[in-house]
């Protein structure tokens, strides 16, 4: 009932579970992690319109896009007219979607009026809509939240304005900027936001397992559901969720040899991807996210932590998998 394929725009989806946008998370190896396990739609972690418009080299590795399943969502973010027209007409030629982020509450963001901070200028935000949607050549779709804080809440006023501009499909984030990711998502303001347009919307927020997933769907009317966060160290939660709305049954929770699996073919995925010192570095907070409730999990980090090469990584990484397999014996 819940589960089913997705259109957005002229573009057709196998489901309506879709990996977010995440800075810093969703690059190349962990996208393909988790297209092992069926979203229906994957997303580019946020890429400046500024760094695209000045020919920023390290930004346009961000949209490599090899070796991965298709379709794929390229999200940019600013307030330039100008680069956010150019950077649309850029990525369209690598992506099937392009997205448009005025959701982030990062500081280091929204100080340059990007971002959320979009929230409190809704002409503007208008404009960047147009012309992002003028200058793609695909399907174009939305991220916000609710508000900027609780005096400017405007979910309602941005998704009209979206529907109006051609946007095909929007995701609201249940919180305002200044809420960042505390208190609860609130589902009622993401079902007004379903009743006010006539396009796909997505929801987004505190999806951390089969039950919220289903309740995001029963409490909201939404078309589809994003995760974010939850799927950190749990790529397999596409799977879990894909399978709970499809039965009404739970998987079982993923064996310690499958796990080991994954984070193997993670890491080699990364070293391949950004060479073997950046690669350990960066995998630190994805073995923290693996490891998170296991036993002795933060010893294992505060040893993975000082590392700098594959083979020391992967040695610790044995020994600590060796102790639990002892431990589940």
């Amino acid at each position: 009932m819940y589960l089913q394929e997705l259109k957005i725009g002229n573009v057709k989806l196998k489901n309506n579970i879709f990996l977010a946008p995440m800075a810093g998370i969703t690059d190349l190896p962990f996208r393909i992690i988790c297209e092992q396990y069926e979203p229906g739609l994957v997303f580019s972690e946020m890429i400046s319109s500024k760094a695209i418009f000045y020919g920023d080299e390290k930004t346009k590795k961000l949209m490599n896009y090899k070796n991965e399943k298709r379709p794929i969502a390229t999200q940019i973010f600013g307030s330039d007219v100008e680069a956010m027209a150019y950077s649309a007409k850029y990525v369209s030629e690598f992506s099937e979607i392009v997205d448009i982020n005025m959701g982030c509450p990062a500081p280091k963001v929204t100080k340059n009026g990007d971002g959320s901070k979009l929230l409190l200028d809704l002409e503007k935000a208008k404009e960047i809509m147009e012309v992002v949607v003028k200058n793609s050549k695909v399907p174009v779709t939305l991220k916000f939240r609710k508000g900027w804080d609780n005096e400017h809440i405007v979910a309602t006023e941005i998704a009209k304005i979206a529907e109006n501009a051609g946007i095909s499909a929007i995701t609201i984030h249940g919180r305002t900027r200044a809420e960042y990711y505390s208190g609860t998502v609130d589902l009622e303001i993401i079902k007004k936001v379903k009743e006010s347009v006539n396009i796909p919307v997505i929801g987004n927020g505190d999806i951390v397992d089969e039950k919220t997933a289903l309740n995001m769907f029963q409490e909201t009317g939404c078309d589809g559901i994003m995760i974010g966060r939850a799927a950190l160290g749990n790529p397999w939660i596409f799977e879990k969720i894909i399978h709970y709305l499809k039965t009404g049954e739970k998987l079982e929770e993923i064996s310690l040899n499958k796990k080991y699996e994954v984070i193997k073919k993670h890491l080699m995925l990364l070293v391949e991807e950004k060479g073997e010192i950046t690669a350990v570095k960066e995998f630190r907070k994805h073995l923290a996210a693996y490891t998170k409730n296991m036993p002795n999990s933060s010893a294992f980090r505060n040893k993975i932590n000082t590392i700098e090469n594959r083979v020391e990584l992967e040695q610790i990484l044995d020994d600590y998998w060796k102790g639990m397999e002892r431990v589940n014996v």
